[in-house]
């Protein structure tokens, strides 16, 4: 039983202490496997950049449908459209604030406008990987649906 225990506590610290990006968000099956990436350095004819290399888990969901949770990061044209980004993390940890990576926010394109909220959200679509153009988010959910607020 002490060693069940003393195992129990271990491992987490263990976890903690690889250094990488964890998923701390809402409970989900798809994000851990989007926050499991590499980059190497890439160049195109705007210079150097982070190419994304994703993993097996990542490559496997690729285009296929997928539900994510999360928060909208603000539109640029006002408080209702089709395309946002959506963060596993609160605003105030995104990564557009400096706190999360570039794996823990998604590009989405709605079939349908929605109206900006500051709840968590559950958005469903097929998602893409992009490790080529740099201008977009490596993560981008196309023919997506709102699915509507989460209730904690």
């Amino acid at each position: 039983m002490r060693t069940l225990l003393l195992v129990a506590f271990l491992c987490p610290l263990l976890l903690f202490a690889q250094g990488k990006n964890k998923y701390q968000g809402f409970p989900s099956l798809v994000w851990p496997k989007l926050y499991d990436i590499q980059y190497e350095k890439a160049h195109d004819d705007n210079g150097e950049y982070e190419k994304p290399i994703f993993s097996a888990a990542a490559k496997s969901l690729a285009g296929k449908s997928v539900v994510l949770p999360g928060y909208m990061v603000p539109f640029d044209s006002g408080t209702k459209g089709t395309m946002f980004m959506l963060t596993s993390l609160p605003l105030n940890a995104c990564f557009f604030c400096g706190v999360g990576g570039p794996e823990s926010v998604v590009q989405v394109f709605l079939k349908k406008p929605i109206t900006y909220t500051e709840k968590p959200i559950e958005i469903k679509g097929i998602l893409l990987l992009n490790d080529k153009n740099p201008d977009q988010m490596m993560y981008i959910l196309e023919q997506a649906e709102y699915l509507g607020e989460i209730d904690y």
